[in-house]
């Protein structure tokens, strides 16, 4: 696909999260290395590299990767908007970049809650200082700014903007190609035109696609534009799994709500009270950059302290240890200052805080891979791109070539189509009940039915930690209800059964880490 771009004169990019190459926790170097390798030889020309939290050592070797592979290296900054995200800071960070032989800069402003002056601002301190420097601007609708945004930048001398084109443009995505460039164009920009018949062409195929597949997994919620967002600087790609945290324990809050007398909170409520959270909590934890991996850790930790509050309990008692990683410095170096009761709780676990250089804490990795595909007889593929597939999502790439991720999507998709065309009856969205056959399911009883977890992570039978199990064998269970919760490194899931019928056996505890397929239910269906 790429190289057909190429052939058609078309530069193409590559986005990558630097420490954290395209997964949500770090990767070794050699990983790292081989996905600029592996990239360059599939035709793409530019490597867009940011850091999360704008450590100025976790982007050296991307650039320096980027480069080794004939790419050419953006290093993006991550744009937000904070008392110590000032122009000098972001300028700090490109003297570094542009040192490492960064050709390009991109900013980066994932949420869109950029203010239009101040990146105006600062790539005219950009373009000043290293006019050879191309600047690329990327900023999302979701708060409604970067159409402003844009304005100004260009006007400041940014040389090109990222856009986006319907069916997929504005919401939480990019504003469209054809209102950016007529505004571009009235403001006396010497700018292309549009192909209209191509436009059409692609947003006829793109349209197809979100018919076929995609749409079935965007929530509503992302063509929508929200100011909220200006408030928490929570990025708008965020909005889907975001809701789906809200309504997994949106019963439980208000459950325990009624149980004290205190009045239930509605959905939007729930939101504003998480969106305040993430405000109160951001400069405490540091002032990370809202985006991916950092935006989750965030989101997770204001999420976890409204369950808690809500029981009465104090905040910050459960932080997950991707989480505790970015606290304690093994990410990158927080832009800003630690409160004083976040390192009285570091302290208080023993827990160490690490001044090192993040790579040097994740040792190479790749030839342990290499050695699982000869022993699997397993192709490392033209130009090792195969190798490189496991290396950087080995569990996904294990259940690829088993098959059971073919299997498991065409059931989720069969299961969204089911729920969009009989609401009825099936489980809500933001829930999930599954009940495919999984190869580590024993079918000895046609009746018995296996729960199965849909994804990795951490399962609770409750939020609040006050039991220890949903049930017991012999227990009666309705379709519908909550059995568990799944904790994973990007939202909150509620586990509801699909079935009518008896627990028959609790096959996982309360904190057990769990992998996408297990089971952690069987259940005997009794058909009403």
């Amino acid at each position: 696909m790429d190289q057909a771009f190429n052939e058609a004169g078309i530069q193409t990019h590559m986005l990558e999260r630097a420490l954290n190459g395209i997964r949500m926790y770090p990767v070794p170097a050699d990983i790292r290395k081989l996905m600029f390798k592996v990239k360059r030889a599939q035709g793409v020309d530019i490597a867009r590299s940011f850091c999360g939290l704008n450590d100025h050592r976790n982007l050296e070797l991307s650039v320096k990767y980027a480069k080794e592979a004939g790419m050419i290296s953006q290093a993006a900054l991550s744009i937000t908007y904070s008392p110590v995200h000032t122009v000098s800071y972001f300028m700090q960070v490109v003297d570094h970049i542009v040192g490492y032989g960064a050709d390009e800069i991109c900013l980066k402003d994932m949420a869109g809650v950029g203010r239009p002056a101040m990146l105006g601002e600062l790539v005219k301190r950009i373009k000043t200082k290293y006019p050879e420097i191309i600047v690329q601007y990327h900023g999302h609708s979701g708060p409604g700014m970067s159409v402003a945004s844009m304005l100004e930048v260009a006007r400041a001398g940014a040389d090109y903007l990222d856009v986006a084109m319907e069916p997929l443009s504005w919401g939480m995505i990019h504003p469209d190609v054809i209102a950016i460039q007529a505004i571009m164009k009235d403001a006396g920009f010497d700018v292309p035109e549009i192909n209209m018949d191509a436009y059409m062409k692609v947003r006829s195929l793109t349209q197809k696609y979100i018919d076929d597949f995609l749409g079935y997994f965007i929530d509503p919620r992302n063509k929508q534009i929200s100011s909220l967002l200006i408030g928490s600087g929570l990025p708008g790609g965020m909005m889907g799994s975001m809701m789906s945290d809200l309504k997994g324990v949106h019963q439980g809050i208000n459950t325990t709500l009624k149980s004290k007398g205190k009045p239930e909170l509605s959905e939007d409520e729930l939101v504003v009270k998480l969106f305040n959270e993430v405000e109160f909590i951001w400069p405490k934890l540091g002032y990370p950059p809202l985006v991916t991996p950092f935006s989750q850790y965030v989101k997770n930790v204001a999420l976890m302290n409204i369950i808690q509050l809500t029981s009465g309990k104090e905040r910050y008692s459960m932080i997950d240890n991707n989480t505790w990683d970015m606290i304690l410095g093994k990410a990158g170096k927080l832009p800003g200052v630690l409160d004083e009761e976040i390192i009285n709780l570091a302290h208080s676990q023993s827990r160490e805080f690490y001044t090192g250089t993040p790579q040097e804490a994740y040792p190479d990795q790749l030839d342990v891979f290499r050695e699982e595909m000869k022993q699997n007889s397993w192709d490392t593929g033209r130009d090792d791109e195969e190798l490189f597939e496991l290396a950087m999502h080995d569990r996904q790439y294990r259940d690829y070539k088993s098959g059971a991720a073919k299997t498991r999507f065409e059931n989720e998709l069969i299961k969204a189509k089911e729920q969009l065309n009989k609401p009825e009856l099936s489980v809500p969205a933001e829930k999930t009940a599954l009940k495919v056959n999984s190869q580590r399911e024993e079918k000895t009883d046609p009746d018995i039915k296996a729960i199965l977890s849909p994804a990795k992570g951490k399962v609770y039978y409750n939020l609040f930690r006050e039991i220890t199990e949903p049930s017991a064998a012999g227990d009666p269970v309705n379709r519908g209800d909550r059995i568990c919760y799944l904790q994973t490194n990007s939202y909150i899931s509620e586990i509801t059964s699909a079935y009518d019928g008896e627990m028959t056996e609790i096959v996982v505890q309360q904190g057990a880490n769990v992998n996408k397929g297990d089971i952690l239910f069987r259940i005997k269906e009794i058909k009403k």
